[in-house]
């Protein structure tokens, strides 16, 4: 099949473009390269199957090119990162709710099925853990422009489910946690990189607050695997998934597993949240998911304990580094 990966450059995309290349799918990767990088998909240029466009999906002309001549669109392109929504909260919002009205309004005109990204981000503060696709979300003010990322990508599931009620259209909504691997940065606040690149470097490990919210990573290979499964399995359409990890950890223990893995001599130092981010900036505590309805539904469970994923990601900075002369 000819699968479309809007997004498709950035990190969960360019593995999720990889692990359908493998399959013996065509991939069309479409991509303006704010947050995704040309790096990410550069072992791919050369494989025949393998398309990549530079352009935004808010561009519905050329997306109207793209969603014609494939079967499945894996709708990844947003605005990722929680230090990117707290400064650029505009973008964040015309980004994501715009490119997936263009996205849902193509699919329609065209009959295509889409693979929605969402994020845990939609369940907010709510403390019913773990957290089930049907759960009750608790959000905090609009005042806090951290909300506004999982505020944007709820209208998102909304208009996805809105077309498939409507219309028919397949639509499979997964609500993604913490993923992490190879190619992810720290450039927007994500965690794991930013303090292996720190430990590497022997730098002052920043943990943000007190370092005992928790969060559970999962690898993005276990990630793309969930994504291609709900992609092909017809039962998934209509429905949300939550894609995660149960492997809890708070930030303190993460940031000494680190220094372990890496054998840094670093420090760990704690930022307060108003420094790292704006005042007043409100995190969730908790953050672990029921994977319980994708087990169900396609027999998926992550195989790569967190340990692993560490090296992974330890090993690809690592090999990033600048070799001595």
């Amino acid at each position: 099949m000819h699968m479309l990966i809007t997004g498709g450059a950035g990190f969960i995309g360019s593995h999720l473009a990889e692990t359908l290349l493998a399959a013996g799918h065509s991939v069309t990767a479409v991509d303006d390269l704010s947050t995704g990088r040309q790096a990410n998909i550069a072992a791919l240029a050369k494989n025949p199957d393998f398309t990549f466009v530079e352009e935004t999906v808010l561009n519905e002309m050329v997306m109207d090119r793209l969603a014609s001549t494939c079967q499945v669109i894996f709708h990844l392109a947003a605005a990722v990162g929680v230090e990117l929504i707290v400064k650029d909260p505009v973008r964040t919002l015309e980004t994501n709710i715009q490119g997936t009205e263009v996205v849902m309004r193509l699919a329609r005109r065209y009959g295509k099925k889409v693979l929605l990204a969402s994020t845990s981000e939609v369940y907010g503060k709510s403390a019913a853990l773990p957290f089930r696709e049907d759960a009750d979300r608790v959000m905090g003010p609009t005042i806090k422009s951290r909300w506004s990322y999982a505020e944007s990508k709820a209208i998102d599931e909304f208009l996805g489910l809105a077309y498939h009620k409507q219309f028919g259209l397949p639509v499979v909504i997964c609500r993604f946690f913490n993923t992490v691997g190879p190619r992810q940065t720290g450039t927007y606040g994500m965690v794991i990189p930013r303090l292996v690149q720190q430990a590497l470097r022997e730098q002052p490990l920043t943990v943000y607050g007190d370092g005992q919210q928790t969060r559970c990573f999962c690898n993005v290979k276990d990630t793309v695997r969930a994504v291609a499964q709900l992609g092909a399995e017809p039962r998934a359409e209509g429905e949300i998934f939550n894609v995660g990890s149960q492997e809890e950890i708070t930030i303190s223990a993460l940031a000494e597993r680190i220094l372990a893995r890496t054998g840094s001599r670093s420090s760990v130092v704690r930022v307060p949240y108003d420094e790292a981010y704006e005042k007043g900036f409100e995190d969730m505590l908790r953050r672990v998911p029921s994977i319980a309805k994708i087990g169900a539904a396609i027999g998926w469970a992550p195989t790569i304990g967190l340990d692993q994923t560490l090296d992974d990601v330890i090993a690809y900075f690592r090999a990033q580094a600048p070799k001595p002369n």
